[in-house]
């Protein structure tokens, strides 16, 4: 068998010379995730009074938020867990879980399209937007690799964010009917109704509902480290997961209010003269960098680095809350000609786009960071392009 890395391309836009020669040869290949999955169960679980189980969190947006959360929230609730896959650990890196114990996973689109065997026991879908479309070989196929988690095999719970319309089609092949709880909806575009169980949040406040009947609410406007429409998804997903659980409303609630956010995700830096520095370094493609455009007012936005196909054209009805864009990076001129009549400056480094920002910002607006763009023109990864957003906003008071 050949174990291969999920960044190593086999199929689209073509395969690795090493994976044609496994795949002509007849030699199996799979990745760190299928072979998790098959050797997960161990032989002394028999004497478990709880068998271990998996959580597994994939979507295009908000899938490290919400595996975060979920493992944020068994923790306080006292529930073992460990947190790994595309986030944290590697999935062999984990320590053989304990009696009870939840493992949560964080999984890419890469990790779900080869992992030979996908077993979880609760499988998350958050929303679906376009995102590595070469390495898919289009939307279709980018989907196709997201709903692998959800058929190979089938989870005993599904929680299915049902705001796109990938989404909406996912939770009814899941379905034996209306009122099938197995499945459990997700929204925040509108209200969810009939007699499933579905979770959705509306002007701040989640909502849970069974049998056509509202059971829980929680106000999730005043939670610090859940800001924003996008965020308010994220909690609902997770809510629904740790609901799967039978976690109690008010526990998952608790742990809701102490999540602090997870660095370079919404991550609030620090606050300066009245102007709050904000880091959402991965926000690496359009749809999460309009979602953080959202959760903000009189924003000075700096963007730009590697930008994706399409550039950011697709934000023209977010800028009503961009004061000013600051641009960085290989597509700074791309993006600037992209945003009509928002006024811009190209940086073209980060430090110089926060010096600029901070200097002409005023009491009340936020310094954004949504780069809308991949960081690998100037930067290792995002989470090294968030660290020196960090560095520039704590320099400037040196």
């Amino acid at each position: 068998c050949l174990i291969v890395s999920p960044g190593i391309a086999h199929l689209y836009p073509a395969p690795n010379p090493v994976i044609r020669a496994a795949l002509e040869a007849g030699v199996p290949v799979d990745n760190d995730i299928g072979l998790f999955f098959r050797s997960f169960a161990m032989a002394d679980w028999v004497h478990h009074d709880t068998p271990p189980r998996v959580i597994a969190v994939t979507g295009s947006n908000g899938k490290s938020t919400t595996s975060a959360l979920i493992h944020h929230c068994l923790t306080e609730a006292g529930v073992p867990s460990q947190l790994a896959g595309n986030i944290g650990r590697g999935v062999l890196d984990i320590d053989p879980p304990a009696d009870g114990e939840v493992v949560v996973l964080e999984l890419s689109s890469y990790q779900t399209d080869l992992a030979r065997a996908l077993t979880p026991d609760i499988a998350v879908f958050t929303n679906l937007s376009p995102d590595h479309l070469d390495r898919h070989g289009g939307m279709g196929g980018y989907f196709a690799a997201k709903r692998r988690l959800f058929a190979e095999g089938g989870p005993d719970r599904a929680v299915i964010g049902v705001d796109e319309p990938e989404g909406l089609y996912l939770a009814g092949q899941m379905s034996e009917a209306a009122s099938d709880a197995r499945v459990i909806r997700v929204a925040v575009s509108r209200k969810l109704a009939g007699p499933g169980w579905s979770v959705f949040a509306r002007k701040g406040f989640l909502s849970e509902t069974r049998k056509g009947r509202q059971v829980a609410s929680i106000d999730l406007r005043d939670i610090p480290g859940l800001p924003g429409v996008h965020n308010h998804q994220n909690a609902c997903a997770a809510y629904g997961a740790l609901r799967a659980l039978n976690i109690a409303p008010r526990v998952i609630e608790a742990g809701l209010r102490s999540f602090l956010g997870l660095a370079h995700r919404s991550q609030t830096i620090a606050t300066r003269r009245g102007v709050t520095f904000v880091n959402d370094s991965k926000a690496t493609n359009v749809d999460s960098a309009a979602q953080a455009l959202r959760a903000f007012t009189k924003i000075r936005w700096i963007a730009g680095g590697l930008g994706k196909d399409g550039g950011i054209a697709a934000l023209t009805e977010d800028l009503g809350h961009v004061v000013k864009a600051y641009l960085i990076g290989h597509s700074a001129r791309e993006f600037a000609l992209q945003l009509g009549g928002t006024p811009l400056e190209i940086c073209e480094t980060l430090e110089v786009a926060v010096a600029r920002a901070a200097a002409e910002a005023q009491d009340g607006e936020t310094v954004l960071l949504a780069p809308a763009a991949a960081s690998f023109d100037q930067f290792p990864d995002f989470e090294k392009r968030g660290d020196a957003f960090i560095a520039a906003v704590a320099a400037l008071d040196a």
